[in-house]
């Protein structure tokens, strides 16, 4: 459920961003879509590769920028395969990128904790909450 939700939400990000921004142009939300599951396959399989001696560099004190800068590149990447997405430039990739892992963060961060699906927490607010 939450790759799920994690797809869907980078994909409207993608897409609003693209109506936002001259610079971008995505043809259609199912292309932002599948934008959004190749940017998770390509970090995923390939992403670690680039981030690892980037990281190395940093001496891992910059971890949060390089994958920020490396999702970009995935981005730009992705540009020149498919013709239904264009970025113009590398700076609003960096945007997409950033805004990519920002919503990713707060999805991330208000997801309820086993901790609190334990204790029933979780099951108390959600029925405290149903309209009778």
């Amino acid at each position: 459920m939450n790759l799920i939700l994690h797809l869907l939400l980078d994909a409207a990000v993608i897409f609003g961003l693209a109506y936002l921004m001259p610079q971008v142009d995505v043809k259609n939300f199912g292309t932002a879509v599948l934008i959004a599951l190749i940017l998770g396959l390509l970090n995923f399989f390939i992403g670690w590769i680039i981030r690892f001696p980037l990281n190395l560099v940093t001496f891992f004190l910059l971890t949060g920028i390089v994958r920020i800068v490396v999702t970009a590149l995935l981005l730009k990447l992705i540009d020149n395969f498919m013709d239904s997405f264009t970025i113009v430039g590398f700076w609003p990739a960096l945007v997409i990128a950033l805004a990519v892992a920002v919503a990713g963060t707060l999805i991330d961060r208000s997801a309820p904790t086993p901790e609190m699906v334990n204790s029933g927490y979780v099951v108390s607010v959600l029925s405290s909450l149903r309209l009778t």
